[in-house]
C-alpha cells in the first residue's frame, strides 16, 4: 500500500500530547511516604500495583481509579486502620492531579498543524472521560482533530472501530503513541501503521516487546520526527 494512500493518523494523548505518567509517579511518591511506617517503599509500590491492576476492570485508566486503588492499599497495608487523615490527603493528591495545567511535549502543536490539512487527525485516548476533555480543552489542540475517541480499552478492535469511522479503515491508517501495548501492538494487528514515541516514564503495565521486525512499524525519539518519517514511508506491506 502506497505511502500515498494513507488518509488517517491517530494520536495517543497522555505521554504522547502532553506530560502524564510523572503526575502519577510524583503522587505515588507522596503516598508511599504517607505510609512510611507501615512498609518499605518498594513493598507499598508493588501492593498499591497489584491494586491498580485488579481494579482496571472495574474503574478503567485514570486518577479516580488510581486514587481509589492508593485508598484501598492503604487501608490493606495498615490492616484497616488507615487514618482518616491519610485518606483525606489521598484524596486532596486526586483533586490535585486532576487539577494539574497540562504540559504538551516537545514539537506537538508544530506537528499537528503541518499534519492536519493533508490527513484526518483523530485523538484516541484511554482515561476518564472528564479528565480526559479537560486535559483536551487546556491544550488547545482539539481544533486539530476530526475525531476525538476517549475509550476504555485499546485493542485491534478499538482501531478497527475508529479507523472506519473516521477514516478509510485501519489498512489505510496510522496510530501514533507511547504504548507499544496500547497503541503499537493493537493498532498493527489491526492492520495499520504504527509509530512508536517512547516516553521516558511509561507505567509497566503498558511495557511490551517491540516489534522491530514488522514492516509497518517505526520509532521516532519525538514528534518532530513525524513529518519526515510520513515523506519517506513506501510500500511495505
Amino acid at each position: 500500500m502506497a505511502a500515498s494512500k494513507l488518509t488517517t493518523i491517530g494520536f495517543d494523548a497522555d505521554d504522547t500530547l502532553w506530560q502524564n505518567e510523572q503526575f502519577f509517579r510524583m503522587t505515588e511518591d507522596r503516598f508511599v511516604a504517607l505510609l512510611g511506617q507501615h512498609g518499605e517503599a518498594a513493598e507499598i509500590s508493588g501492593r498499591l500495583l497489584e491494586a491498580e491492576k485488579r481494579n482496571l476492570g472495574f474503574y478503567g485508566f485514570g486518577i479516580k481509579g488510581f486514587v481509589l486503588s492508593m485508598i484501598e492499599t492503604a487501608i490493606e497495608v495498615t490492616k484497616g486502620q488507615v487514618p482518616a487523615s491519610v485518606i483525606g490527603e489521598i484524596l486532596a493528591a486526586g483533586r490535585e492531579m486532576a487539577a494539574h495545567p497540562v504540559e504538551t511535549l516537545p514539537h506537538v502543536r508544530e506537528t499537528l498543524e503541518a499534519l492536519a490539512d493533508e490527513y484526518r487527525l483523530v485523538l484516541i485516548t484511554k482515561g476518564d472521560l472528564f479528565d480526559q476533555e479537560r486535559k483536551l480543552a487546556q491544550s488547545g489542540l482539539g481544533d486539530f482533530f476530526r475525531g476525538v475517541e476517549i475509550v476504555s480499552d485499546k485493542n485491534a478492535g478499538t482501531y478497527e472501530r475508529v479507523f472506519s469511522r473516521h477514516g478509510d479503515g485501519a489498512g489505510r491508517a496510522m496510530m501514533v503513541g507511547n504504548s507499544l501495548k496500547s497503541d503499537i501492538l493493537p493498532a498493527l494487528q489491526a492492520g495499520s501503521w504504527a509509530v512508536h514515541v517512547p516516553h521516558h516514564l511509561t507505567w509497566v503495565f503498558e511495557h511490551a516487546e517491540e516489534p522491530a521486525d514488522h514492516a509497518r512499524y517505526r520509532k521516532i525519539v519525538d514528534l518532530g520526527g513525524l513529518g519526515p518519517l510520513l515523506g519517506g514511508i513506501g510500500c511495505a506491506d
